[in-house]
């Protein structure tokens, strides 16, 4: 029967139908990071937890009433030697010493119990043997059997004391009984439960091998998931491997290219600067001529009008004589200062930058640029045929699973699964009826056995009742009316039955108490410790060629670490019977996914791919000719210094705008007259050609300025420039055609990597949920906790309850036997009482031994019999000797 439920636990774990494909496109997670969802997973509807309600404070007083009288450990040790014995060696050689010694030990454990059993037994045997003394003794009128009380002084309050005493008794009696009645009501209740938990576990096995195959197939049906990303990446090759691989050559390729692309912009920038110099310097040199014929003239045209009589006649003024000399020596000041004619132009530069930028080092650049950027492209086409292999291994691996699954007759084990499960359960539905008979008959035993104690109990609190009400405290023992004579005979009863019951009930008390203690000690308690399983676990204890049973009968291999405690546990957390039962031994999921899914041919084939760059082409020979006809375009020869020095000079000597302003404020300071005038006219002719053509020259001189500077700059170590640049270029492109193979099988081992980690997280996420979700075997752990719940929270802890209870109220009989003999003096009507003269008879109606110190006398002389003639209202019948 294992083997066969292992083979059918095998087929619902590993069978399923044919492989589901993808038919619906699924939205694929971010790269890297798969998500194969939720494993469908069915509802256990059993609850193997007991809550036993008001009744369980019973139950814990029984349980510590139980460790009271058993406080020692569970006997591992001594339970594992008697079970390998088997019990036989101790009956046929219990004289050898080691046996002795196990008989020692099991009786120093049970020495709790066999004490208590001594005492019950022990009241079984004296109850009756004491009651029929206790008869034969007051039938001998002794013991109490004499009809005679004598009267005291403390009779009333001996009286309430035993009133009270036996009251609280019955109490507590009472009290035992209902306990006892509540443990066999709870008993008769919870019985009727079983079925419903038994249902439940049963359509829990249901549920579990109905859920089981579903759940398989998703786990098959997730290898889409696997292959649609596999094939996503596949597909995209390009952008994912080849935009890695152009990330990585970029850091490295675009620092050199944009070197070129700086080197054409300086290009253009330097056939501007010639440009301007070559157009500035004809503009000065132009404008020097012109300025120099204009300045001449104006200094002849004041000269001329410093000839003027009123700059030196006798007659003038001696002021405007002086400022006339003064104007006349500043007029060499007017005359051009740079001389632009002595610098060589620049054509021949220019006509070589010219030629230069015919060529355009951008574009040239930028198709550099685009076959760096055509990397995803070229990875593509180098990669196609591998990746059409690798990606029909992918649906080879899916045929694998598709085909494995199917070579499992899943439908006939589940039917035969199935029908096992309904079949047992039609037998323990047959066993229904004869559970109900074998329960009402406990429970009628158990209510008798309550009644025999309920029936002392009426006749004590009848007794009490009916003592309590007809007691006459003016009546004497023998004129005590009828009711309290009736108390008094059923307080009787209730002694007599006492005796009868009493033994009866301990004796069956004892045996239930020696069943019950001995079930929640060694089996109930050691369950919830976890010490049952570790006897049944103990090596060699069931076959003494197998340290495992578990793994030794299903697998044939004791060794595997397979308990019935790491069993329960695991299934206990509802974990998957495949980690539970580790049906890795017989089918490792790991080696059929390692063979099956993750094949070496998957990983071969991707090792295969290679990739070749040397077409990448970053930069022309004709850009490096570009570059190398710019660095020898002669800028290098272009005298700086002398442009810069003539530059610095400034158009003319003096600012002839200040010049102007300052002959006009010395011809202010002039009379007027017509030399005024004439210098007046002079002035506004030199601010006419500052601003016509000085400033025009000026800016020319400024342009000129910046681009010989800017060529200066650029000419500067330009060879070396444009040396550094091409060498950028060529170690760019020597790691692209030569040294790219490294770089590119890093970055095709992370992609590779990728890929086969997608098969990884599928492995591992089938196995977790194998181990986790798949197949959990929760319902096998609710069936022992349902034994265990049935055995001992419903039959055991009820039991126990019912002997605590009833043997309470049994041991209790004891001070209510003696309670309600001494009572019953006190509400029986008496044959003789005690009798006295009036005289001796104190105000409080009860016999004096003395009057005034002198012994009375008469207490002998008058028969103690005589009370017919001496009190007439003495109701006692007469004597048999008078009839």
């Amino acid at each position: 029967m294992w083997k066969s439920g292992t083979l059918l636990l095998l087929s619902v774990l590993w069978a399923s139908g044919e492989l589901q494909q993808e038919t619906e496109p699924r939205r694929l997670p971010p790269p890297g990071k798969l998500d194969f969802g939720y494993v469908p997973a069915g509802v256990y509807e059993t609850l193997a937890h007991y809550e036993p309600g008001p009744i369980g404070i019973l139950f814990h007083l029984v349980h510590a009433f139980l460790h009271a009288v058993q406080p020692n450990a569970f006997p591992h040790d001594l339970i594992v030697k008697l079970a390998k014995d088997k019990f036989g060696a101790i009956q046929t050689e219990y004289q050898k010493p080691e046996n002795i010694v196990l008989t020692l030990q099991a009786i120093y454990y049970e020495i709790g119990f066999l004490i208590c059993a001594a005492v019950g037994l022990l009241f079984a045997i004296l109850m009756p043997v004491v009651g029929l003394f206790f008869c034969m003794c007051r039938c001998c009128d002794n013991c109490g059997g004499e009809m005679h009380q004598r009267q005291r002084k403390n009779a009333d309050c001996r009286r309430g004391l035993l009133g009270t005493l036996l009251f609280s008794t019955s109490l507590v009696i009472t009290i035992g009984v209902l306990c006892a009645y509540a443990a066999n009501q709870n008993l008769s209740s919870q019985v009727k439960n079983i079925r419903r938990l038994v249902n439940s576990n049963m359509r829990d096995l249901h549920t579990f091998a109905n859920d089981t195959p579903m759940q398989i197939d998703y786990l098959i049906s997730q290898y889409a998931t696997v292959k649609n990303k596999v094939n996503y990446d596949l597909d995209n090759i390009g952008p994912l491997l080849g935009g890695r691989i152009h990330v990585r050559l970029d850091k490295e390729v675009h620092p050199a290219l944009n070197q070129v692309l700086n080197m054409a912009g300086a290009m253009r920038e330097t056939k501007e600067a010639l440009e301007n110099v070559s157009v500035s310097l004809v503009v000065l040199q132009e404008g020097a001529g012109k300025l120099h014929f204009n300045l001449s003239q104006v200094c002849d045209s004041i000269n001329r009008t410093l000839d003027d009589p009123g700059c030196h006649d006798e007659e003038s003024d001696a002021t405007t004589a002086q400022l006339c000399r003064s104007i006349r020596q500043s007029l060499s000041q007017l005359q051009i200062s740079a001389n632009f004619t002595r610098l060589p132009n620049v054509n021949p530069q220019l006509e070589k930058m010219k030629n230069v930028v015919k060529t355009d080092l951008s574009s040239v650049v930028h198709r550099g640029f685009s076959s760096l950027n055509d990397t995803p492209h070229i990875v593509i086409e180098q990669t196609r045929s591998v990746v059409n292999s690798v990606q029909n291994l992918v649906d080879s691996v899916g045929n694998n699973i598709s085909s494995f699954s199917k070579a499992f007759p899943l439908q006939t084990c589940l039917s035969n699964f199935t029908i096992f499960i309904s079949h047992a359960h039609a037998k323990i539905e047959d066993y229904y009826p004869e559970v109900d008979k074998m329960d009402f008959y406990r429970w009628i035993g158990c209510i008798a056995l309550c009644c025999m104690v309920v029936l002392v109990l009426a006749f004590n609190y009848l007794g009490l009742l009916c003592g309590t009400l007809g007691y006459d405290k003016h009546a004497s023992p023998t004129t005590r009316g009828c009711i309290s004579n009736t108390g008094g005979t059923l307080l009787m009863a209730g002694v007599g039955f006492s005796f009868i019951f009493s033994w009866m009930l301990m004796g069956v008390l004892t045996t239930i108490f020696l069943a019950g203690g001995n079930m929640e000690k060694l089996l109930c308690e050691p369950f919830h410790t976890k010490e049952l399983f570790k006897v049944v676990d103990t090596p060699y204890l069931i076959n003494p060629e197998w340290k495992n049973f578990i793994p030794g009968y299903m697998y044939n291999d004791s060794d595997l670490e397979l308990t019935s405690e790491s069993l329960y546990s695991t299934c206990k957390q509802n974990k998957g019977i495949y980690s539970a039962l580790r049906l890795d031994k017989v089918f490792n999921i790991s080696s059929f996914l390692n063979t099956t899914v993750f094949t070496k041919d998957v990983v071969r084939q991707l090792e295969n791919f290679r990739i070749d760059l040397r077409t990448i082409i970053l930069l022309e020979a004709e850009g490096k000719q570009n570059l190398l006809d710019f660095s020898e375009a002669g800028l290098s020869e272009i005298n700086y210094a002398d442009y810069l020095d003539e530059v610095n000079k400034g158009v003319t000597v003096v600012d002839v705008l200040s010049f102007a302003k300052e002959l006009e404020s010395q011809t202010d300071l002039m009379p007027r007259g017509p030399l005024q005038a004439a210098l007046k006219g002079h002035v506004a002719t030199l601010q006419r050609i500052h601003r016509q053509q000085i400033t025009p020259m000026e800016q020319a001189m400024s342009a000129l300025n910046q681009s010989m500077r800017f060529l200066e700059r650029t000419a500067s170590d330009l060879p070396n420039k444009v040396t550094d640049v091409l060498e950028a270029i060529e170690a760019a492109q020597h790691l692209i055609s030569q040294n790219a193979t490294l770089l590119i099988n890093q970055e095709t081992r992370k992609y590779s990597a990728t890929i086969i980690g997608y098969f990884n997280q599928y492995i591992e996420w089938v196995k977790t949920s194998l181990a986790l979700e798949v197949a959990p075997c929760k319902p096998f752990s609710n069936i022992l906790d349902t034994a265990q719940i049935m055995t001992c929270s419903f039959l055991v802890d009820s039991m126990n309850t019912f002997w605590m209870g009833l043997g309470c109220s049994t041991l209790f009989l004891l001070p209510s036997v003696i309670l309600a003999v001494k009572l019953a003096k006190y509400y029986r009507r008496m044959d003789t009482e005690d009798v006295y003269d009036d005289m001796e008879i104190g105000n409080n109606g009860y016999h004096s031994e003395s009057s005034q110190g002198i012994p009375n006398p008469m207490m002998t002389s008058v028969p103690t019999y005589d009370t017919m003639n001496r009190f007439p209202r003495a109701s006692a019948p007469p004597r048999h000797i008078d009839w």
